[in-house]
């Protein structure tokens, strides 16, 4: 099965994000999966079998317990392969992001700059703030 088949299904990928916050055992994924998704117990060992035969996931048995985790070397295949794209959306995102930090860099200087007093804002026009109307009256 190629690695994009593997990853394909949601129940896989979630037992992924599981796994990837380190080992843990058959009977918690299970529990989790079988909230998440509705499943049987068997379908969700299944799915498990499934990510270990493709490399995605080791077992080791502790006594009667199987703890599972995550095998990265597939995940490294994935992410090398998806390098060849990353050019192509690497450079609008960092455009964005400048963008946004200019944006926020605007706001911040609007809100730290010193408003004119009451009596410079009428003289050039402008409303007198809400707090400078309550010291007026």
């Amino acid at each position: 099965m190629h690695a994009f088949e593997v990853l394909a299904e949601p129940v896989r990928r979630r037992i992924l994000e599981l796994l990837a916050s380190g080992e843990s055992a058959s009977g918690g994924i299970v529990t989790v999966i079988q909230r998440e998704f509705g499943i049987s117990q068997p379908a969700v060992s299944q799915h498990l079998k499934v990510l270990r035969e493709n490399g995605f996931a080791t077992v080791r048995a502790v006594g009667t317990r199987r703890l599972y985790s995550v095998d990265h070397a597939p995940l490294q295949d994935v992410d090398s392969w998806l390098a060849q794209f990353r050019p192509a959306w690497v450079s609008p995102f960092d455009a964005l992001e400048a963008l946004s930090t200019e944006v926020a860099r605007g706001k911040r200087a609007r809100r730290t700059a010193p408003r004119p007093s009451t009596a410079a804002a009428a003289s050039i026009g402008e409303a007198p703030s809400i707090d400078e109307k309550r010291n007026i009256s």
